[in-house]
Formats: C-alpha cells, structure tokens, sequence
C-alpha cells in the first residue's frame, strides 16, 4: 500500500511537471502554424527575380497582349478573350510580382476582352476594378466599359450592372457627377427591362442615386 501510494504521488509530480512543458509545446507548434504563410509569403518574396527580369517579363507579356489584338482569330473570338481573362487573373493574382512592378497592363487585357468577346459580363467587374483602382486608370477603365456596352442591350440579363459599375468610377475616381447620373439613369432604365425582384431593387436605387446627384452634384456623402 505505502509502495503504491509513493509510486501515484510520483506520477501525479511528475504528470505536473510535464504539463507545462506541454501546454508550452502545443502553443508553440500553434504559433509555428500561423506563421508558415507569412514565412512562406517572405521566401516567395525572396526568391523573385531581380527587378530588371522583371521588367523584361512585363515588356514580354505587352508584347504578346499586342499579338493577341491583331491575332486572326478564325472565327474563335471568345476562346481568345476567355484565354485573356485567365492570364489577366493569373497576372492580377501573382501579388509579390505586381508590388514590385505595377498593375499597368489591366487595362490591356481589358481591351482585348472587349475587343473580342464585349458579352462576357462577368469580366467586367474584375477588368474594370484593376484598370480604374489598381492601375489608377479610371479613364480608359470608362473608356473601355462604354465601348463594351455598344455591344450590349436592355435584354441581356444582368447588363444594367456594367452601367452601375460605369457610374461609380465616374463618381469616385473621376469626379464626373453627371456622367454619373445619367449613367445611373440608363442603369435604372435597362434594369426596367427586367422584371426580376433583383432587376427592380436595382432599378429603384439607380434612379434614387441619380436625383441625388441632380439636386447635390458635389455631395461627398453619396461619392
């Protein structure tokens, strides 16, 4: 009994002692854990090439984004703004790549997305957001979604939007407040065509912004 008692008091002293140490070993293979993708983001950013290879690189892909422009396409006009839009992501998305050069060419896979494809909706956004925030060229990101809404009609679902988008950059990055409104007032219109709940909300609130902005042009409230 008295050797038994001995050998769990030895236990319990020594299940004290060991707790610590692993209570401080869990927490720092925790720390460890949160800090793999900072470390990584560090060795990533250590391992790019010098700053002139990249510059190299940038000049290279403008060089091919021209190809792409003039490139006969033999009828397959949207395989090659959907080819664009990828490599546009894969360029957008390479981040320690852009801090160290720019966003400069968002407007030129833009350019070639509208060139061959101006139905493609869902690029919109992400084009026009690089070009105008990113790349701070809000005049050709306009300039662009205006020529890809030549294209583009009442009827097309969801095509109100690319008005809206127009709007905002007019408004925000260009303090253009009655190019905003009527781009908001032609949202409003094309969203009418619509009789979706979604298409209606917008509709309302396009038109709502756009007597705003007629009565209170220089309002920083609604920018």
């Amino acid at each position: 009994m008295v050797g038994t008692k001995s050998h769990s008091s030895w236990t319990q002293r020594w299940t004290r002692s060991l707790l610590p140490l692993l209570v401080v070993a869990v927490g720092g293979t925790a720390i460890a854990l949160l800090q793999l993708p900072q470390l990584q983001t560090l060795k990533n950013r250590s391992q790019l090439p010098p700053r002139s290879k990249l510059e190299r690189d940038l000049a290279a892909q403008k060089t091919r984004l021209a190809l792409w422009r003039n490139l006969p396409t033999f009828g397959y006009d949207n395989l090659v703004a959907d080819w664009a839009f990828l490599n546009f992501l894969q360029y957008f998305g390479d981040t320690a790549v852009r801090e160290q050069t720019d966003y400069s060419l968002s407007p030129e896979f833009f350019e070639i997305v509208i060139q061959r494809n101006p139905f493609f909706l869902e690029a919109y956004t992400f084009l026009s957001t690089s070009s105008a925030l990113y790349a701070g060229l809000p005049e050709r990101s306009v300039a662009l979604t205006t020529q890809g809404l030549e294209s583009l009609s009442p009827e097309m679902p969801r095509a109100y939007y690319l008005w809206r988008n127009k709007a905002i950059d007019q408004l925000l990055f260009l303090g253009d407040s009655q190019g905003a409104r009527r781009s908001f007032e032609t949202a409003a219109e094309w969203a009418e065509a619509s009789n979706d709940p979604e298409s209606q909300n917008a509709a309302d609130f396009s038109r709502q912004t756009a007597q705003f902005l007629a009565t209170n042009p220089d309002s920083k409230t609604r920018r």
